[in-house]
């Protein structure tokens, strides 16, 4: 099968996002994007572990939800929910009403807040783990790497939860700890001249 497909401007982009009309915008405006901004890269951790077991069109069909449920991914404020806020959010028929995953974005918010206080920021910590270029190989090849197995296993050791190899590594994809647009994708040279002038938080 291609890797690419044809989009209704007549350009090649990632096969994957021809699977429905609501994934082309993700993909051209988001995905693979380098993101410092703390409140996001929790975000797409918490949407990361809601997917798991399901696909990302079903959450990303009610992502708007999910912010509206979870205060905009404050982790700030998300860390102080209470039980009332659990059994809240389980009756909330606009999002994955899994009682474990809302529970594991409660616990990984307080984990957010432990890892800013010691590391500075979340983006500091994160891209530390931004995989060597020339080390990553083909695109959409994998579904781990070296430096998802890493900062899961970190992430895991300070108590986040959800947050397995693959789950990561998606997460790495989106956040643009790596270009993993196919080469014939129109938007990999965008994605990559955005790497090239993105500066990683110290």
């Amino acid at each position: 099968m291609s890797k690419t497909w044809t989009a209704p401007d007549g350009q090649p982009r990632c096969h994957w996002c021809s699977a429905t009309p609501e994934y082309l915008a993700y993909h051209d405006e988001e995905w693979g994007q380098p993101v410092a901004d703390d409140r996001r890269l929790f975000e797409k951790l918490s949407l990361e572990g809601f997917q798991s077991g399901l696909s990302w069109r079903t959450i990303l069909a009610k992502r708007e939800n999910f912010r509206a449920a979870f205060h905009g991914f404050d982790f700030d404020r998300v860390a102080r929910y209470t039980l009332r806020d659990v059994e809240r959010l389980l009756g909330d028929a606009g999002i994955v009403r899994h009682r474990g995953k809302i529970e594991a974005v409660i616990n990984n918010a307080q984990r957010a807040r432990e890892l800013v206080q010691a590391e500075g920021s979340l983006a500091a910590f994160i891209w530390r783990y931004e995989p060597d270029p020339k080390t990553q190989g083909a695109p959409q090849t994998r579904s781990t790497s070296p430096e998802s197995v890493a900062l899961s296993k970190e992430l895991k050791k300070r108590g986040w939860k959800f947050v397995g190899p693959t789950t990561v590594y998606a997460f790495m994809q989106a956040m643009g700890l790596l270009n993993d647009h196919v080469e014939d994708c129109a938007v990999r040279a965008r994605v990559a001249k955005a790497r090239k002038a993105f500066r990683p938080p110290l």
